[in-house]
């Protein structure tokens, strides 16, 4: 039994981390009253799928797809694409960060504070 665990985590393993990583974003995500952390949280979310893009992509014993000349069966290759579109997708998450990061500062600016209680607290005294 313990060596079947074995086997599963070296071939798999890597998964469970992805998943494990995946999860604690979306808790982090539910559970944190503060912003700054659900901003991590959502960083860590984005983590998380681009490690699983990038393992599901993986081929045991393919060559990187460099045309040199040494084999002819497209099989060989590792594809090239998952990698391509994860490269757009970290673009993405920074660009995603930047703007959370400036309407973060504009909140503290406002309010004072980056929770989310006080901060809907100070606009429900607002409303009424």
């Amino acid at each position: 039994m313990i060596e079947m665990f074995h086997v599963f985590l070296a071939s798999r393993g890597i998964y469970c981390l992805v998943f494990i990583l995946f999860f604690l974003g979306v808790a982090g995500m539910i559970l944190c009253k503060n912003y700054m952390k659900k901003m991590m949280c959502m960083n860590i979310m984005q983590i998380a799928v681009i490690l699983f893009f990038l393992c599901f992509a993986q081929k045991n014993g393919a060559m990187i797809p460099i045309i040199n000349g040494s084999s002819e069966d497209a099989a060989s290759y590792i594809n090239p694409l998952p990698h391509a579109l994860m490269l757009t997708a970290i673009v993405v998450s920074l660009g995603t960060t930047g703007v959370a990061l400036a309407l973060l500062m504009r909140l503290k600016e406002s309010y004072g504070t980056v929770e989310e209680d006080e901060i809907l607290g100070d606009t429900e005294e607002k409303d009424e």
